[in-house]
């Protein structure tokens, strides 16, 4: 057999480094939520899995039942996927939680109401609304990785919102539209509940006026 070539070794090579690190990604944990018919499931997942596929979901994933009144506001630090039918219990999952890579899912075709859920933290957002709509999967980049380094990184809810500097507004209405997902930020605000006096809901949180935020309105 005649040896391998300089250009077989490196193809080899690469093709291995590659394998090597399709392997550890995968076994990157990432948290899969979904509500169905009043119950919320908390799954850990190793590999992506099918929007709206619940029983592949229960199936591949590990997943625990969590009641309603039980759900607790709490950070995530890498990506977090919700599939939801409606708003009844989203926003108690969603509103005032650190979340920095978030996909969100429609599974059903229910008209939502105009609602704005406030994030922390968030720098990027995928929308799927394929129940709905058969419009591709959608990601929108909220801020790099390179602009948040430099900032405070919130541990937890209460002091986490607090040294917050991106906050997001996401108009869920967006998912009664088959358009494009769209976004605009504003930057030096110094007090919100006072710049956006219709988000009532800010005025019962506490949120100090005392630091510069970015606001990005996702629509």
């Amino acid at each position: 057999m005649a040896p391998l070539s300089r250009h077989c070794l490196l193809l080899i090579g690469t093709l291995g480094v590659l394998v090597l690190n399709c392997c550890t990604n995968g076994q990157r944990n990432s948290t899969l939520i979904f509500t169905k018919e009043n119950t919320i499931r908390n799954c850990s997942c190793s590999a992506d899995v099918r929007d709206c596929d619940y029983s592949l979901a229960n199936l591949m994933c590990s997943c625990k039942t969590v009641l309603p009144f039980a759900v607790e506001q709490t950070s995530y630090n890498g990506h977090l996927t919700i599939w939801f039918t409606d708003m009844s219990t989203l926003g108690h999952l969603l509103n005032f939680t650190l979340v920095q890579d978030l996909k969100l899912s429609l599974c059903s075709t229910n008209t939502l109401p105009t609602e704005y859920l406030a994030i922390c933290g968030l720098k990027r957002l995928r929308i799927n609304t394929e129940a709905k709509y058969s419009f591709p999967e959608q990601s929108l980049l909220i801020h790099s990785t390179v602009d948040s380094d430099s900032k405070e990184k919130p541990v937890s809810l209460h002091k986490g919102w607090q040294t917050c500097m991106y906050i997001s507004f996401l108009d869920m209405t967006l998912f009664n539209r088959d358009s494009s997902l769209r976004s605009y930020s504003v930057e030096n605000i110094a007090s919100i509940a006072d710049n956006f006096p219709d988000f009532s809901y800010l005025k019962t949180f506490p949120v100090p006026n005392n630091k510069s935020y970015v606001v990005t309105f996702i629509y």
